[in-house]
């Protein structure tokens, strides 16, 4: 059944109130916390039985706990907003309601796809799942519709070059995506198969607490170059130590001496695992002179 315009809205106008009553249960829960905090370093500071003690610490963890919880279930109203926000953009294109983006709008709006994408923050013993930071996803993982994955595209002269694109569908007996191109100057449709689209990440990988789930310094990636929507062979040169913050990568270069670019920011969405190509394409100069589409 298609989601309609009236009902999206009201779905979403749900899902706020869920997130404003969301938002006082933290704040009234914090204030609680607080006030535990405060008399646990006080006990700290006195002699107070350990028992007692013990009680303050448990009723601290509580706290925590629910804290969490409370913000957890928030997060995942935001998620449900974007899914209802998505999918009524898909079904728009679908009906051939397709708006032109401008250039500097698109790569404002990679930017910002990169910076909103969920962080995944693992409670203790939780295993990290597949297409959160650099794991990968699991060999019979199908891309939804609606979701930006890289893609392997002949180019002029048969070349081949990773692009950034979008799922339109999975053609599911020929085991092949049809994905376009997300540059509003190209729009180009491609059936590519299965090897040739890699999905990005879902969720980023907090550097805090699952460090491990990010490249290693030094590993070849694939990377989209800023301002771009390709992807180009690259090493990771610095890993991001906060949640908030990007990979530092070193692309390659020719027309350096050691082949390599100065470091440029790229985000978790747009780090990748490597795959050659027939002609691996160089960033030429590295400083804006990459060709935005394949």
């Amino acid at each position: 059944m298609p989601l309609t315009a009236e009902n999206a809205a009201l779905q979403i106008q749900d899902r706020l109130k869920d997130i404003q009553r969301y938002i006082h249960q933290i704040d009234d829960e914090r204030r609680r916390s607080e006030t535990n905090i405060n008399s646990l370093s006080r006990a700290q500071q006195s002699n107070m039985p350990v028992q007692k003690m013990k009680s303050l610490y448990k009723a601290c963890l509580q706290d925590a706990v629910v804290e969490e919880d409370t913000i957890r279930k928030a997060l995942e109203k935001i998620q449900e907003i974007r899914n209802i926000r998505n999918e009524r953009r898909i079904q728009a294109r679908n009906a051939g309601n397709k708006e032109a983006i401008r250039r500097g709008a698109l790569m404002k709006m990679v930017q910002i796809s990169a910076q909103t994408l969920p962080l995944f923050v693992s409670k203790p013993g939780e295993k990290v799942p597949p297409l959160c930071g650099a794991i990968p996803a699991e060999s019979n993982y199908i891309a939804k519709v609606g979701d930006n994955v890289a893609a392997l595209v002949k180019g002029v002269e048969e070349e081949e070059n990773w692009i950034l694109a979008e799922v339109v569908s999975f053609l599911q007996r020929q085991n092949k995506y049809d994905v376009i191109d997300i540059d509003e100057e190209q729009k180009d449709r491609h059936v590519l198969s299965k090897r040739k689209v890699i999905p990005l990440p879902l969720m980023r990988a907090n550097p805090e607490t699952d460090g491990h789930a990010l490249f290693p310094k030094d590993t070849v990636v694939m990377a989209l170059y800023p301002q771009t929507t390709c992807f180009y062979k690259a090493i990771i040169h610095r890993l991001p130590q906060t949640a908030t913050e990007d990979y530092e990568v070193l692309f390659e270069d020719s027309s350096y001496t050691n082949g390599y670019a100065e470091p440029l920011p790229v985000a978790q969405r747009y780090v990748i695992v490597y795959k050659s190509t027939k002609k691996s394409g160089s960033t030429g100069g590295g400083s804006g002179s990459v060709s935005s589409s394949a």
